[in-house]
């Protein structure tokens, strides 16, 4: 059985500049899953870097408010908000509110460094 627990994990900065802790990964860990899943925060007035990703990715929007950008689209997003983010995709996410913006990242197949690129 795994169990981990958020407040727990050990936090890094994402190449993107969000604060994540990445909770479930099945290249680090003997894991029956093709995804990968990570918590991310994104502290107010703070945008993520533009990048995309050869996955899918699912956002999961637990905590707070923010605007979604992917490729040219732009959309408010806050918590209860799932998003879809197609591979190949630009994204970034902007916190518009006053406190921390969380949300769940779900990454299919899993995240892999090479898999990802900042956009400029």
């Amino acid at each position: 059985m795994i169990i981990k627990t958020v407040h727990k994990c050990k936090e890094i900065i994402a190449k993107d500049n969000s604060i994540l802790k990445e909770l479930l990964s099945p290249l680090k860990e003997q894991l029956a899953i093709r995804y990968s899943l990570a918590h991310a925060r994104v502290k107010p007035g703070e945008t993520t870097l533009p990048h995309r990703l050869k996955s899918s990715e699912v956002y999961y929007i637990l905590k707070g408010e923010g605007e979604m950008y992917i490729d040219d689209e732009k959309s408010k997003v806050s918590a209860g908000d799932v998003i879809y983010i197609p591979p190949n995709s630009v994204q970034r996410i902007k916190n518009i509110g006053p406190n921390d913006l969380i949300f769940l990242c779900i990454v299919d197949p899993a995240w892999r460094p090479e898999d990802e690129e900042l956009v400029e």
